[in-house]
């Protein structure tokens, strides 16, 4: 009987034993539960960090950060892009005036500046030099005979006051010296003429300007129809020929500014608009505007140049030169989607200035642009954006926000509000994606600055540097 109470006491020890080891493992279980389910639910309903805002919900922590801007719309320069090729503005074709020959020198090369009247090429001239030595001997035969002529006719004009020769006579001899005066007339006429067929063998600038081609080489035989032999812009002035849409013409004068940017290089020459095209080229619907352009080394006729023609002002988003890219299909910028993602858009670029570049299509104003990094992102990639906006940007579209005594801005889906800087004389305008107020007025009574936001008016404290 005492083994078998001992066997009973031991079951039930080990029986406790168990209850209470199924007691711990339950208790742990249910605490690594709890530990899980707090951890989603802090993950899932957490605020965002400061900073990020929506998006960083959103975007994975891997994603990269990427500063963004809404560019709103501005008042900028209305450009209008061109494109088409560049000419001399009066172009002459020189060829062979005279009677032509072969060719012994050629003073000037493509490229070489001249003068009015220079030398371009000279032609062999041994026969023509022979041909005016012979006038010039005829010249002194008849100036011989016109003497001798004269000379017989005083004689006769002696004896006829003594009765020796009839006065028919004496006409006689008065009309073979007049004939052989005009024999010397005729041949120094043709002793003229002779040199001026000389002079036209040689060939000349018409006026002074730039040679932009030369076509003859010493030994070569040329004539009348030669053709062109050199080609001169007058004065070395150039032109572009703008190539125009029917609308975009209609918004162009004479006397406007333009930019032209040969292909190729990065040179900006200014001319402007000299003359427009009276007609429209049926089948391609576009006409020319002349742009008239000085004299540069990068303007070559026949090339191919970009222009940018101002015409008056338009409103168009500005960004800044870093957030305009460019491949070989033109220039486009990266925008930040609902989803965070990276879109590309395809831009027309007009005016570049100080700044910042003008987008003339393709924005409306109102998307988030990268404005820098862009050259590193890719067409679908996700990134976390921030919102950055320079001090003084001013955009016309969104609500009005004012300060007291400093007009009226308009900033897009941004909060205006004042930053109190000790150190401001007049404070600065900042953005905070919380909602809109519409005035900040500083209480005359008590010198604290109140906010109309949506919900209401709330009291911010003092506002130093803002002015009643």
């Amino acid at each position: 009987m005492n083994y078998e109470a001992r066997i009973g006491h031991y079951e039930g020890e080990l029986d406790w034993e168990q209850a209470a080891a199924r007691k711990r493992r339950n208790l742990i279980i249910g605490a690594l539960v709890a530990v899980l389910v707090l951890a989603g639910a802090w993950f899932l309903f957490s605020p965002a960090k400061p900073g990020e805002g929506a998006a960083g919900d959103k975007s994975d922590k891997s994603s990269p950060t990427v500063t963004v801007m809404i560019p709103g719309r501005t008042m900028v320069d209305a450009g209008i892009s061109a494109t088409g090729t560049l000419a001399a503005r009066r172009e002459m074709p020189v060829g062979v005036v005279g009677e032509g020959g072969l060719v012994t020198r050629v003073w000037v090369e493509a490229g070489s500046w001249v003068r009015a009247g220079q030398v371009l090429a000279s032609i062999e001239r041994s026969v023509q030099s022979q041909q005016t030595s012979q006038i010039a001997a005829q010249i002194a035969a008849a100036d011989a005979n016109a003497r001798l002529a004269q000379n017989e006719l005083e004689r006769a004009q002696a004896l006829a006051g003594r009765g020796f020769i009839s006065k028919a006579e004496i006409d006689r001899k008065m009309a073979q010296r007049d004939a052989a005066a005009a024999q010397v007339r005729v041949a120094r006429a043709q002793l003229g003429q002779n040199r001026a067929l000389i002079g036209r063998l040689d060939i000349r600038a018409p006026a002074s300007g730039l040679v932009l081609t030369r076509g003859v080489e010493p030994g070569q035989v040329v004539g009348a129809g030669s053709g062109v032999l050199f080609r001169i812009a007058k004065g070395g002035e150039m032109e572009m020929q703008a190539q125009l849409s029917e609308a975009d013409l209609v918004r162009l004068s004479t006397g406007l500014a333009a930019k032209v940017t040969p292909v190729g290089t990065t040179i900006s020459v200014e001319g402007q608009i000299w003359q427009i095209a009276p007609v429209i080229n049926p089948q391609s619907r576009q006409g020319l505007a002349r742009i008239a352009l000085p004299y540069n080394q990068a303007l070559r006729p026949g090339g191919f140049a970009s222009a940018t023609i101002l015409a008056g002002q338009a409103e168009a988003p500005l960004l800044p030169e870093s957030a305009v890219l460019s491949d070989v299909k033109g220039n486009y910028v990266f925008l930040v989607d609902p989803d965070n993602k990276v879109q590309r858009r395809d831009v027309k670029v007009g005016t570049i200035g100080d700044q910042g570049v003008s987008i003339l299509e393709g924005l409306s104003g109102t998307e988030k642009v990268v404005r820098s990094a862009g050259g590193f992102l890719n067409a679908g990639e996700s990134v976390i954006p921030t919102f950055s906006r320079p001090r003084n940007e001013r955009s016309a579209s969104g609500p009005q926000c004012r300060v007291a005594g400093r007009g009226r801005l308009r900033f897009p889906l941004h909060l205006c509000m004042v930053n109190p800087e000790p150190d401001s004389a007049a404070g600065f305008l900042s953005g905070r994606n919380i909602g809109w107020h519409h005035r900040v007025q500083p209480d005359a009574g008590d010198g604290r600055s109140r906010y109309r936001f949506p919900d209401g008016v709330r009291d911010r404290g003092p506002a130093r540097g803002v002015t009643s």
